[in-house]
């Protein structure tokens, strides 16, 4: 089958007009799990769920040696249709290529889909991923919640699922021997160098903050403007001050949500809650980052009257890819390919989680926008094709011996 044929089938499934919306336990979410099944059913595949809403797709009974790929399906919200979904189809892909090859691969190769990568839903980025490894605390990431107040263990529960399965599965764990993850690439680097295709080397460092601002609720007729205590406006200095900082340092600082209490257009806000993004090349500068962002705001709020908290989310340490690994991936996608680049990223993914267990590397498809998280992120067919090719290829040097 070709990648647009496969893509096809997927391409509908929670595409509106402003983008993709993807969220975990949803019925978007419900829908494209069972277009995995089916794709698995389709191919002989043993299908495994985790327990944490992670999905696998086994060639082979699985047992330990095994070689993994995949990626995820939830978006952010108005986000692309390719940040994801290109590595759980080009995974399917790839098992098809190697099968009319005549391939018999001396170790089990699994497609995954994991959960919640985005964190877009409750929070938490690559939290299918996590729970798996023993990452995060079951019961903390159960009574997570998104922006209706509805509970993990309750959405997983709606769309019937056991909530008291969510544990670690180190036996799984155990039993993978690497995991190759194909991404869109997110940036111009590749269609800079005119290569249809590039391999991961690291992860820059990353995390998120919730910045809490608490003023004085007041009318926004009466109230005099040197009486009031408006976190909004120390709010909007955080924003500012995120920006200049991470220009200053050389690192990435993003904030990208925020909610208003009590969001009227004629009352001064009495709380603002905004969530702040940051990235940097190593863990001191990423500390030194959010520490310079964190000085600046308090120093704002006390002039300004309002309360300030600011406590983490979740963060993701840096991650160097395996060397060995890395290297196969890139002899391998030389066979068809006179270009291989090596490239690192300051975007989470799935990958980067499993790697403090399991030997992991990447592979990155051209971009030609370079844009991604919004809806003109692309991939054009062709490099999608050349990208399920060195996939193929990476999958058959791995899996060939045990």
């Amino acid at each position: 089958m070709r990648f647009r044929d496969l893509w096809e089938e997927i391409a509908p499934i929670g595409r509106t007009d402003h983008g993709y919306l993807r969220y975990a336990w949803s019925g978007e979410d419900m829908a494209l799990r069972e277009w995995f099944a089916a794709q698995a059913s389709r191919r002989g595949l043993f299908l495994e769920e985790d327990g944490n809403g992670n999905l696998f797709a086994w060639w082979g009974p699985r047992s330990g040696g095994a070689i993994l790929t995949g990626s995820h399906f939830d978006s952010v919200p108005g986000g692309g249709g390719y940040d994801g979904p290109l590595g759980i189809v080009s995974g399917f892909l790839a098992l098809d290529e190697l099968r009319a090859r005549g391939v018999r691969p001396a170790r089990p190769i699994g497609v995954a889909a994991f959960v919640e990568e985005e964190g877009s839903r409750f929070g938490v980025a690559c939290l299918g991923s996590r729970l798996l490894i023993g990452a995060i605390d079951p019961e903390r990431a159960l009574a997570l919640r998104d922006r209706d107040g509805i509970t993990l263990a309750e959405a997983m529960a709606g769309q019937g699922a056991d909530p008291s399965g969510v544990r670690p599965r180190p036996d799984l764990v155990a039993s993978i021997d690497a995991f190759v993850e194909l991404h869109v690439e997110q940036g111009r680097a590749l269609a800079e160098m005119g290569a249809p295709v590039g391999v991961g080397t690291d992860i820059w460092p990353h995390g998120r903050w919730r910045m809490v601002f608490t003023g004085e609720g007041n009318h926004a007729g009466t109230t005099p403007m040197d009486a009031r205590r408006d976190p909004m406006l120390t709010y909007a200095y955080a924003v500012l001050a995120a920006n200049k900082q991470a220009r200053l340092l050389g690192g990435h600082a993003t904030v990208g949500r925020v909610s208003a209490r009590p969001n009227a257009t004629n009352a001064v806000p009495a709380g603002v809650t905004g969530w702040l993004d940051a990235r940097a090349a190593d863990a001191d500068a990423l500390a030194g980052l959010v520490g310079a962002i964190r000085a600046k705001i308090e120093e704002r709020a006390a002039r300004d009257r309002v309360e300030f908290a600011m406590t983490e989310e979740s963060t993701s340490r840096a991650v160097r890819f395996d060397a060995p690994l890395v290297e196969s991936c890139v002899r391998a996608a030389r066979r068809r390919l006179p270009e291989v680049p090596r490239l690192a990223t300051a975007a989470g993914h799935d990958a980067g989680v499993l790697a403090r267990h399991v030997p992991a590397a990447m592979l990155f498809v051209r971009n030609p926008t370079g844009v991604s998280h919004a809806p003109s992120e692309h991939a054009t067919d062709a490099d999608c094709a050349a990208g399920v090719s060195a996939l193929a290829d990476v999958l058959e040097e791995l899996a060939a011996h045990r």
